[in-house]
């Protein structure tokens, strides 16, 4: 018999309509304050935003079965998702007002598998360098007995955003 997972979003438009308003960080702390939206990937994949600062980012997941790759262990697409979301976001904690960031490139290296029954595991993001038109940052996957999992270097290019 097959398993079935529902879930709920809201409109992603919502959050995007809000990027460059503030600064990165103030967007973020929105996000994690529930007064805007999560965007519908965290939905998807039961993924949360636990803490933001300036240059820090930090994701978690409760990995699932529903997460499994056909090897029985968590696909690392999951790993890879959760890694460029927090390096990506610690990139965007540290925007000014009016601008905005896109990955360039994301490199990671999948040291330990990743089951459902080892607990919570966390993305921390932190950026390493930023500069006039690019931002490097990296992000480590970790278990609850701070494990490393995963390790992802991420570059980002980073952009005015027009005014509306």
């Amino acid at each position: 018999m097959g398993r079935s997972r529902t879930y709920d979003w809201q409109d992603p438009s919502i959050s995007a309509s809000a990027v460059g308003q503030g600064s990165g960080l103030d967007f973020l702390r929105e996000i994690l304050a529930g007064r805007l939206p999560a965007p519908p990937i965290a939905a998807t994949l039961g993924m949360d935003l636990d803490e933001v600062d300036h240059g820090h980012a930090v994701f978690s997941l409760t990995p699932g079965e529903e997460h499994y790759n056909p090897i029985g262990s968590v696909h690392g697409g999951i790993y890879a998702t959760m890694l460029d979301s927090a390096a990506g976001c610690a990139v965007q904690s540290t925007l000014p007002q009016g601008m905005g960031y896109t990955s360039l490139d994301l490199a990671v290296k999948f040291l330990r598998p990743v089951k459902a029954d080892m607990g919570k595991v966390r993305a921390v993001g932190s950026v390493l360098s930023s500069g006039r038109r690019t931002a490097l940052a990296e992000a480590r996957l970790l278990d609850e007995a701070d494990r490393l999992l995963a390790h992802a270097t991420s570059t980002c290019m980073l952009f005015p955003i027009p005014a509306a």
